[in-house]
């Protein structure tokens, strides 16, 4: 690869169609920032230090808590700094840096929700063998699956790509380095990275969004067999915030994948969602109507250290 590459570093055209707005953009995105930085580091302090909050679903959740602050991170400092000093160069091996990790844990993302979704089939319905079906081994094994199987798809993903040799134009058409972007500007044939690249990426969100609607036809079906409204109720709401975050993580990428022609603008509009918005937005979700998510924060918040001496819980969501 160091034979072949004369391109030492890239640069990063931005947002299209928003010249003139970049200390505008500036404070909104450094303000989504914080709010995401912040509201995840308070809901992961809050499972951490409350022991009723030891349950799988909201250690799936402290998960999906410390992706929330890491994914951001990929895209949003650079993209402000160059929203700030109007240098929106970045090198090569920062550029590939940038890639590997946005797959790698968006990946993870999408194995987290498949993951959570399949916790809440586990908890209604077989209730009796819950304890036993989402053991803290099963929880840590997915877990760790999850994180592992991103890695080795991000690895893949990232040689392919930066294995080709680029040798002219190093224009960056987003405000990120992500796969079709980069591999437009290489020198030779792509299309082995390309077809690796949508045999991976589509091969793992559809196995992920198949699983995540199996889990949930059975988990509708359970609950509309339960005989009591206030069972159902409570069913529902367990689920409630997980599928916010489901439809929030799907919905704009099925709006890329069903347009009938390339919008660059509604493609960008998507990404600044998925990258910025998304992640601030779920400490929201799942605190706003969880009950223990609210009163482990209230304790917290005011003393802001561990809690301790706190009774021990049997509580299940369910």
């Amino acid at each position: 690869m160091e034979n072949h590459t004369t391109v030492t570093e890239f640069l990063l055209l931005g947002i299209p169609h928003t010249a003139g707005l970049e200390n505008v953009l500036f404070v909104v995105f450094l303000a989504l920032y914080a709010l995401t930085l912040l509201g995840n580091l308070l809901i992961l302090l809050a499972i951490l230090s409350s022991s009723s909050l030891h349950t799988p679903m909201y250690f799936f959740l402290g998960n999906l808590s410390v992706f929330d602050i890491f994914f951001p991170s990929v895209s949003s400092p650079k993209m402000m700094l160059y929203l700030m000093s109007h240098d929106h160069r970045i090198s090569y091996q920062g550029c590939a840096t940038q890639l590997f990790f946005y797959h790698f844990l968006g990946c993870t993302e999408c194995l987290l929700y498949t993951v959570m979704a399949y916790d809440r089939f586990a908890a209604i319905c077989h209730p009796l063998r819950y304890t036993t079906i989402m053991s803290g081994r099963v929880c840590a094994s997915l877990t760790a699956g999850a994180w592992v199987g991103s890695f080795v798809h991000a690895s893949v993903l990232t040689f392919f790509t930066f294995s080709l040799p680029y040798c002219g134009p190093n224009q960056v058409a987003n405000f990120f380095c992500d796969i079709p972007v980069v591999l437009c500007l290489a020198c030779s044939d792509t299309s082995l990275a390309q077809t690796v690249s949508l045999i991976n990426v589509g091969v793992v969100s559809l196995t992920c969004f198949l699983l995540v609607l199996m889990s949930y036809t059975r988990i509708v079906v359970s609950i509309l067999q339960i005989r009591s409204s206030e069972g159902r109720r409570r069913a529902f709401s367990t689920c409630s915030a997980h599928l916010t975050s489901i439809l929030l993580f799907y919905g704009p990428v099925m709006l890329i994948y069903l347009q009938p022609g390339p919008n660059p603008r509604l493609e960008s509009v998507v990404q600044v969602l998925n990258n910025i918005v998304n992640p601030s937005l779920n400490p929201l979700i799942y605190s706003l109507r969880n009950k223990e998510v609210k009163l482990a924060l209230r304790k917290v918040l005011p003393h802001g250290v561990w809690i301790s001496g706190e009774k021990a819980s049997c509580h299940d969501p369910s």
